[in-house]
């Protein structure tokens, strides 16, 4: 079992002393030509690491230890890192659960993950760290540092799943493992006491200062010098930046910088120029990556590339998928380097510079040869608190998802909006009506879109007309469970009536996605673990993936180009993302609720508007 616990350490570091001492054999000597020191940046020659049970005893040149061990392996050719980590990810993007993630991630090097956990947070407030403790319990070697979401609900005028001070205080006080507060994002709740998620956000913010545990930011859009500093006089950290200005200048305000791989080469060679000599500031950071990219190229060891082939010293972009982010989240005493106390996770390379790994090693076991899992997969019963998450309380007809027109018009005017429409007012178009209802209009790639409440049971659905996003093709609609970061069912298509069938579909399998075409269902993937994840292994995801893309391949979608770099043709994958409504989102269509009926709110504001008048 890798939980921490205050009665385990103590134990488990008595009998180290032990072992280190050469009182107690250890249960592998590990002799490796090279190893990284992370604590220094500097390389040891001809080194030997005592193993005991998941832990590192001793480390020193060969022939030092003054014990014996059961076992001695010999890797003269290799070079050994520490188990890599992940900073900033959501273990939900990755669409498998926790169990399957370990099988997936170990081989490329990621021993263990801070789990920004809002998306499961939205669902299963509750039962955040059962949820997250779980693979640990059952044997799994990934070791999961959970943060608990700040963002639930996302913003005050969403509704459903809330977490409080009172909350965070329990998780920190429950686990040692619980390392902070999940991404602060609503920055004008934060910034704005007149705010209804003012109090709220603040008292999580107390409560997770006095276990002395690290708040996350999420400095989305932020770059001009006055917000950087307010942000900064909160927040730990951001991993929002997208050039090298802006990354520069929340270093240079305090803020630990953690680097996606989307512009991750242009932050660093950025950085570069700019003469940054200390890199203990920086981390590299995966966020959101599904399983099927992960297969094709790879998790943190990727982004070690990246930065190595950008410009950064191999030891350099090591320490940023190793000792940074443990130091940031205050977890040396377990991971970031291969020290003793430290969980016996190495990463032994056949190639520094080209960041080639041989061998993952982890909890003291070999884990990993190339890109197979050599472990077993514990087998969870995921239980129905777990499984049983999409609740829309009826059946959907096409009714649902139509929008009346006022009596005796021909025509109304639409509120429109675009996927990642980031400006202060929406679109406006006039459309038809035909008997009583306002008409999508595809000539101008004007189409439906609609927010499912997938919680409460009372069947509530929000629809407005959306820009460049949905089917040309008619009586065809896509929908998912996966809605960041509120996770209602998203809908989009050209009938109601395909419309209500791909909802219908997707919460009969208890959420994932749903493709109908032409009145068929031709695509499905099951989410059925919150909404957001299976319990299945990554290869069988990634193969449910692709028979989608391939049924939307036969698909005419429309399209319009958004400002965000992201948008592109094709099959809308991203229109999960789309239903963001943390900074810099402004207009945003949530699901119903007394504050806004028809579900069309500005979202740092709160003002609310007819979606047709």
């Amino acid at each position: 079992m890798t939980e921490i616990t205050a009665k385990s350490e103590t134990i488990i570091r008595q009998d180290l002393i032990d072992v280190a001492l050469g009182r107690t054999p250890a249960d592998t000597l590990l002799r490796i030509g090279r190893l990284l020191d992370t604590n220094t940046g500097l390389w040891r020659s001809d080194v030997e690491v005592a193993i005991h049970g998941t832990r590192i005893a001793y480390v020193g040149p060969r022939g030092t230890f003054p014990g014996t061990a059961h076992r001695t392996v010999d890797k003269p050719d290799l070079a050994a890192v520490p188990g890599l980590g992940e900073v900033h990810k959501h273990i939900e993007s990755s669409h498998v659960t926790p169990e399957y993630e370990a099988a997936l991630v170990i081989p490329h090097g990621n021993t263990w993950t801070c789990e920004a956990s809002h998306e499961l947070s939205n669902v299963l407030p509750d039962r955040t760290l059962d949820f997250w403790l779980a693979p640990a319990r059952a044997g799994s070697p990934l070791k999961i540092f959970p943060l608990p979401g700040s963002a639930v609900p996302p913003t005050a005028w969403e509704h459903g799943a809330h977490l409080d001070g009172s909350d965070q205080a329990r998780f920190l006080t429950e686990s040692l493992m619980t390392a902070g507060l999940d991404e602060v994002m609503d920055w004008p709740a934060v910034r704005d006491r007149d705010n209804p998620a003012h109090d709220r956000l603040w008292w999580m913010i107390e409560a997770t200062w006095n276990a002395r545990a690290v708040v996350e930011g999420h400095a989305a859009g932020i770059r001009d010098l006055p917000n950087i500093n307010a942000f900064a006089a909160f927040a730990a950290s951001d991993h929002e930046a997208w050039t090298a200005e802006e990354a520069f200048d929340k270093l240079q305000a305090g803020l630990f910088v953690e680097i996606r791989i989307h512009t991750g080469a242009e932050i660093i060679k950025g950085l570069l120029d700019r003469g940054l000599k200390d890199w203990s500031q920086v981390a590299l950071a995966t966020d959101d990556r599904p399983a099927q990219e992960v297969l094709a190229q790879g998790a943190t060891d990727r982004n070690v590339r990246m930065a190595i082939d950008a410009g950064l010293p191999p030891e350099v972009a090591i320490q940023l998928a190793t000792i940074n982010p443990a130091r940031h989240m205050r977890l040396t005493p377990w991971v970031g380097s291969i020290a003793p106390g430290r969980f016996a996770d190495l990463v032994l390379l056949s190639d520094v510079a080209r960041f080639e790994i041989a061998e993952v090693w982890a909890n003291g076991q070999h884990a990993a040869t190339g890109n197979a899992y050599l472990l077993d997969v514990p087998q969870i019963d995921w239980p129905d608190w777990a499984r049983q998450t999409v609740n829309i309380g009826r059946v959907l007809v096409a009714d649902d998802f139509a929008i009346p027109a006022a009596e005796g018009r021909d025509t109304m005017t639409a509120a429109v909006l675009r996927p990642f429409h980031w400006t202060d007012d929406f679109l406006t178009f006039d459309l038809s009506v035909r008997d009583r209802m306002v008409q999508r209009d595809p000539t101008r790639n004007i189409t439906k879109f609609a927010i499912v409440d997938r919680f409460s049971g009372t069947g509530a659905v929000s629809k407005m007309f959306w820009l460049g996003c949905g089917p040309q093709d008619d009586d065809t609609a896509l929908c998912c469970s996966m809605a960041h970061d509120k996770h209602n069912i998203w809908c989009v298509g050209s009938s109601d009536a395909a419309m209500a069938l791909a909802v219908n579909t997707c919460a009969g399998m208890q959420g994932g996605w749903v493709l109908v075409h032409r009145g068929k269902v031709t695509a499905t993937v099951p989410y059925e673990i919150a909404g957001l994840m299976t319990a299945r292994p990554a290869q069988s995801l990634a193969a449910d993936m692709e028979a989608l893309y391939a049924a939307g391949a036969k698909v005419t979608w429309m399209y319009e180009p958004s400002f965000h770099p992201r948008w592109s043709e094709g099959f809308p994958e991203r229109l999960g993302f789309a239903t963001l409504t943390c900074s810099p989102w402004r207009w945003n269509l949530v699901a119903p609720s007394a504050h806004a009926p028809q579900g069309l709110v500005q979202v740092q504001t709160g003002e609310t508007h007819p979606v047709v008048w």
